[in-house]
């Protein structure tokens, strides 16, 4: 994957996004486009954020999160992060983005809300 390039997959009526190794002001303005565009053309209840090959983030993807977050929480939805490393949690952490966003363990957990099978 381009190191600038989301992904989104489905998943029932999440959306999973899959974000790149840097998530930066050069790229978030797209993520923002691309995800208005997902939730106005599909019903989404749960948004998922894929970290698990990102390296790098900066205030730009915290506000996107946080946007999001406020987004769903007005249409009764969910966002849920997996996949980050110990670099990006302590972002998140500092952002304060762990008091709203649920952290996950695994996809299974963040797309379904259960662990395990």
């Amino acid at each position: 994957m381009d190191q600038g390039t989301f992904t989104y997959e489905a998943a029932g009526q999440a959306l999973i996004i899959h974000l790149p190794r840097e998530v930066d002001h050069h790229n978030c303005l797209t993520l923002k486009y691309e995800t208005d565009l997902l939730l106005a053309e599909n019903y989404i209840r749960r948004m998922v954020f894929d970290f698990s090959g990102t390296e790098f983030m900066d205030s730009s993807g915290i506000g996107i999160l946080l946007n999001r977050y406020k987004q769903m929480a007005g249409s009764g939805g969910s966002v849920s992060i997996y996949g980050a490393g110990t670099r990006i949690r302590r972002i998140l952490q500092i952002g304060g983005v762990y008091r709203l966003v649920r952290q996950c363990e695994t996809r299974e957990e963040a797309v379904y809300g259960k662990q395990g099978r």
